[in-house]
């Protein structure tokens, strides 16, 4: 009697590079149904109906492509936007923030199709493998993992080759010694050249950013409009953030902004070169942070920065699903509350600049406290009893511990 053995239906996140159009095939032959999903998160000179054939060509039993521009926007670039987060100070979090997106809707088509596992290209030294399975293991522990190009340990040729024997369309761009990622937040450029701390990053490692030698020589200056710490309005006109964040990205390139090259401190415990271009990135979030300063309250401009800091290492420790990550984002979503206004920023030469901001509703700055001229509304007769009480316990304990000594010192030489 034969049995009807059905074959098993498997999830990958596909690129349309050489990485995961070979995982196909080779997944095929482990004995895998490939549904291939591509997520368009805003990725520069992508043909998404190319992609998607593509995917078909070389096995896969279904292709989908996803628009996931807005959903990127207001669900992953929003949070980054209002908790100001940098890892290491630099790094706006351009990979690591489309990988949990990646994964949620990889494990909703999974359940959508009875998968049973959802595969990835990713290598075994860079961080997404990490972000890629933590994020499985979150949404659902008993899902399986296939990573065919780390645990198969394939060499850049054995792939070619490999290619050559399966039908797989090789990429014209092979040659290009950079492995390259990006989205509508920015874009990350990493391998070749770029491995030497010492090489400066050649200019064909850019693709958003002109040179600022090549950079207009007059300023340009531009209004974003701000609701609740979110950017909803350039010069204005009011649009979705995900086409605030592309018009602002153009125009930002335009004068060279946005670009930063970061030794940074990998999850898997080495040190990288990183090359990344975020033109809005760096022009919104020096936006933001100027009408923070306009708009929060000392106390909480302070402590900020604390949660700031543990969000951005969460984010890019693959962390972003996690019990600690919602409840330092409830303390962000309440202090955003205040934050609306207008920030002019000014472009010029790789900068960018707050140079003007205004909060109709919410400015904690008042001109007539804050002026020096005898319109002044400021009582400087108090601030001499408030000296006296903010500074009375280190005043006691000079007292105690140095005046009252120092006495008792001159006494005894007497």
């Amino acid at each position: 009697m034969r049995l009807n053995i059905m074959t098993e239906k498997l999830v990958l996140a596909y690129s349309g590079g050489l990485d995961t159009s070979v995982a196909i095939p080779w997944l095929k032959e482990k004995g895998y149904d490939v549904i291939a999903v591509v997520l368009d998160v805003g990725q520069h000179g992508k043909d998404m109906q190319m992609i998607q054939e593509k995917a078909l060509t070389v096995g896969a039993i279904q292709s989908i492509v996803i628009d996931a521009k807005l959903e990127f926007a207001d669900q992953y670039v929003a949070p980054v936007i209002k908790a100001n987060m940098l890892y290491e100070g630099e790094y706006p979090m351009v990979s690591a923030l489309s990988r949990p997106l990646i994964i949620k809707k990889l494990v909703d088509i999974a359940h959508e199709n009875e998968a049973t596992t959802i595969a990835h290209g990713s290598t075994g030294h860079g961080n997404d493998q990490v972000r890629f399975e933590a994020a499985i293991h979150a949404l659902d522990p008993d899902m399986k993992i296939e990573a065919p190009i780390r645990d198969f340990q394939w060499s850049r040729e054995e792939e070619i080759e490999y290619a050559h024997a399966h039908d797989v369309p090789v990429p014209i761009d092979l040659d290009s010694p950079y492995s390259i990622d990006e989205n509508l937040w920015g874009r990350a450029n990493e391998a070749g050249i770029l491995e030497n701390p010492w090489h400066q990053a050649p200019e064909d490692a850019y693709a958003l950013t002109k040179a600022i030698e090549h950079t207009p020589n007059e300023a340009e200056f531009i209004d974003i409009t701000f609701a609740k710490g979110i950017p909803v309005a350039l010069d204005g006109v009011e649009m979705p953030l995900s086409d605030l964040i592309i018009k602002v990205n153009e125009i930002a390139g335009e004068h060279g902004i946005g670009r930063i090259d970061h030794i940074e401190n990998r999850l898997v415990g080495i040190k990288s070169r990183e090359i990344y271009e975020a033109p809005a990135a760096a022009v919104l979030m020096t936006a933001h942070k100027d009408l923070e300063d306009l708009t929060l309250e000392s106390d909480v401009a302070h402590f900020k920065p604390i949660v700031e800091q543990q969000l951005a290492n969460l984010t890019y420790e693959a962390k972003w699903v996690s019990p600690l990550f919602d409840s330092l984002m409830a303390f962000i979503d309440a202090t955003q509350s205040t934050v609306n206004g207008i920030v002019k920023m000014k472009l010029f030469k790789g900068n960018a600049i707050a140079v003007a901001r205004q909060s109709a509703t919410n400015s904690l700055y008042d001109e007539d406290l804050a002026t020096y001229t005898s319109s002044s509304s400021f009582d400087q007769a108090a601030a001499v009893g408030f000296i006296k009480l903010w500074t009375l316990g280190n005043t006691v304990y000079e007292q105690v511990n140095h005046v009252h000594s120092q006495k008792k010192k001159m006494k005894a030489e007497i």
